[in-house]
C-alpha cells in the first residue's frame, strides 16, 4: 500500500462545538490525496461519540487522556504514516484551495521542512490573527512576534504580506511539516506541553539545516483562545517557562548564559507589572516559571545538545520589546530588513 501523501490531523480536547462548526469546511476542501484524522486527548464532552455519529468518514484516534499539544500530537502522528502532516487546530475554518499551494511549494523545495498559511481572524477576517498571522519571528532575546502581529497589535490585511517568505517559526495552529524532518529533528518536545512548542520544533528543524516558510496564498481563519483564555495564570506560566526553555535548549552556552541574565531581569519586570495591575496570580506564575527553568537547567541544557548548535535565521537583531513599547513601532513593516540576521 502506498504511503499517504498528506494527513490533516486535528488534536481535540473538549472541542465538540468547534468540530461541529469547522470540520465540515476541512472535509469540503480536502483534496483526494489527503486524509482527515481527529486525535482525541481524553475529552469528556462526548466528542468521540459525536464524531462517530456525524462524521463517519473521519479517522479517529482515541488517546485516552490529555497529553497536551505536544504529547497528543506525538502519539497521534506516530500512528499516522504520511509524507506530510498538517497540525490543525479544531477552531480553524479553512478556505478553498488552502492545502494545494503549500504542498506544491514543499514538493518543489525539499529544503523546506515546515510551512504555514496566512492566518486571519475568524471574527474579524480583515485582520490577521494572533497565533501566527503571516509568519513568525523572534528577536535576539527570544521574544516572538509575527508579520502582521507584534505583541497584541494586529494589523489589517491589505495584501502587504502576500509574498512567500522564509520565517523563523510556523504556527502550531496550522503547521504543514514534512514527516521525515519532523522525526529527524526529534518531534515535539513534550516538556513544553503547550505554547511555543512549535517555535522550539522550528528552531530544531533549522538546526538540521532546514527552512521554514509562510505561503500566504493559502488562507485560513482562526477563532483563537479555544483551550485557555488569554488572562489565565496557567497560560502565563507556560508562556514564560516555555520561552525560557526555548533559549536554554537551542542556544550554545556562550550565547545562552549572557542572555539568561537579561531575560531574568525582564521577566521580573513583567511579574512586577502584573502585580501593579492587580493580576496577582499571573505575577506568581511568572516567578514559578523562572524557578521551574532554573531548577532543571542542567538537565535542560544536556537535552538541548542532542542536535548541533548552528547559527539560525531570520532573527531580529534588535529588541522588539524596546521597538514596541518605547519607540511605538507596532507594525512588522516598520522594522528595518537590515536588522534581521542570524543568531
Amino acid at each position: 500500500m502506498d504511503k499517504l501523501k498528506l494527513a490533516v490531523v486535528i488534536l481535540n480536547w473538549n472541542g465538540k462545538k468547534f468540530l461541529g462548526k469547522f470540520l465540515p469546511s476541512v472535509l469540503e476542501h480536502n483534496p483526494s490525496y489527503a486524509k482527515v484524522i481527529v486525535a482525541d486527548n481524553g475529552s469528556s464532552d462526548q466528542s468521540l461519540e459525536f464524531l462517530k455519529e456525524n462524521f463517519p468518514e473521519v479517522e479517529l484516534i482515541d488517546l485516552g487522556k490529555n497529553y497536551g499539544y505536544t504529547g497528543g500530537y506525538n502519539r497521534a502522528l506516530r500512528k499516522t504514516d504520511a509524507e506530510y502532516y498538517v497540525l490543525l487546530n479544531s477552531d480553524m475554518e479553512v478556505s478553498k484551495g488552502w492545502i494545494e499551494p503549500i504542498i506544491d511549494y514543499m514538493d518543489k523545495h525539499p529544503e523546506v521542512a515546515a510551512c504555514q498559511p496566512r492566518i486571519l481572524s475568524y471574527s474579524q477576517p480583515e485582520y490577521f490573527e494572533y497565533a501566527g498571522a503571516a509568519g513568525g519571528f523572534i528577536d535576539y532575546l527570544g521574544y516572538p512576534f509575527c508579520r502582521g502581529r507584534v505583541f497584541s497589535h494586529l494589523e489589517q490585511d491589505k495584501g502587504q504580506y502576500s509574498d512567500p517568505v522564509e520565517v523563523f517559526w510556523a504556527t502550531g495552529a496550522c503547521m504543514f511539516v514534512r514527516a521525515e524532518d519532523f522525526y529527524k529533528a526529534g518531534a515535539l518536545d513534550e516538556h513544553f506541553f503547550a505554547h511555543m512548542e512549535e517555535i522550539d520544533l522550528c528552531w530544531r528543524l533549522k538546526r538540521i539545516g532546514k527552512k521554514i516558510m509562510c505561503i500566504p496564498q493559502s488562507v485560513v481563519y482562526h477563532v483563537g483562545g479555544g483551550t485557555l483564555p488569554k488572562n489565565n495564570p496557567r497560560k502565563t506560566f507556560l508562556n514564560f517557562r516555555n520561552n525560557m526553555l526555548l533559549l536554554a535548549r537551542n542556544l550554545p552556552a556562550r550565547k545562552f548564559y549572557p542572555l539568561l541574565f537579561r531575560r531574568l531581569i525582564l521577566d521580573e519586570v513583567a511579574a512586577i507589572q502584573f502585580l501593579f495591575k492587580g493580576h496577582v496570580r499571573d505575577s506568581i506564575a511568572v516567578y514559578k516559571a523562572m524557578f521551574s527553568v532554573l531548577r532543571k537547567m542542567r538537565k535542560t541544557r544536556r537535552e538541548g545538545k542532542r542536535l548541533p548548535y548552528v547559527n539560525v535565521q531570520p532573527v531580529y537583531k534588535k529588541s522588539i520589546v524596546a521597538k514596541y513599547f518605547l519607540l511605538r513601532k507596532k507594525r512588522f513593516s516598520e522594522l528595518k530588513p537590515s536588522h534581521f540576521g542570524s543568531l
